[in-house]
């Protein structure tokens, strides 16, 4: 398996540089990665990097939280949109949902999807299965589904969890029937790793350390 195509190389480092984004842009051409995932304040640069490519140029939203107001989620989709997102990757808000509050988090998803609708984008709900249960988790896929959304994903990486190969099949059981992808993201340092989330159903996977992956090493 080669899971190159499979993979959004992802820098979303705080201290992120535009040399750095210009790097993983390169190395995303280089090896055929599936998008470059980045903080909206690097979409413009991501796309003029990738122009004429087919790598896709992904943004996250609402990141790392998911605490923000449906209106700042949608305000902030828009203008990665406008800058030259093609895919979107949004935190589900986790407060909400552990409230028990499903119609809040349905139309905070939902809304995000008509942004990206009218963006001709794709829209990555982010669960971060770390601090859920796994009723929590089909919860939340069941409301992405209804919300409209196009994939739902693991992690933000930055709650101190990752993908597991436990939450992935999961969360395919979830969104099988209605034909959603799901993103394994957080963690995934090997190609090992990778290949026993494809296994479990992921459909693409989020990660930093894409280049050792693909190549069978690992990155420290």
């Amino acid at each position: 398996m080669d899971p190159a195509s499979l993979i959004d190389h992802t820098i979303l480092k705080p201290d992120a540089t535009a040399d750095d984004v210009r790097r993983i842009c390169a190395e995303a051409r280089a090896h055929g990665f599936a998008a470059v995932c980045v903080n909206p304040g690097r979409v413009a640069l991501v796309a003029a990097e990738l122009a004429g490519s087919d790598v896709a140029v992904c943004a996250v939203v609402g990141f790392p939280l998911g605490a923000t107001t449906t209106d700042q989620k949608v305000a902030e989709t828009r203008g990665c949109l406008e800058a030259g997102a093609t895919e979107i990757d949004m935190v589900l808000n986790l407060g909400l949902l552990k409230d028990g509050d499903h119609a809040a988090v349905e139309a905070d998803i939902h809304q995000v999807v008509l942004a990206c609708r009218d963006g001709g984008a794709l829209l990555k709900v982010i669960l971060e299965t770390s601090l859920l249960d796994d009723d929590q988790v089909v919860g939340a896929c069941a409301l992405a589904v209804s919300a409209g959304a196009g994939f739902v994903k693991t992690s933000t990486g930055f709650a101190g969890g990752g993908a597991t190969v436990h939450h992935v099949a999961l969360m395919v059981d979830a969104v099988k029937e209605a034909g959603l992808g799901v993103k394994a993201s957080g963690g995934i340092r090997t190609r090992e790793q990778a290949e026993s989330l494809v296994r479990a159903g992921a459909t693409r996977l989020g990660a930093s350390a894409s280049v050792a992956i693909v190549g069978g090493q690992e990155q420290v």
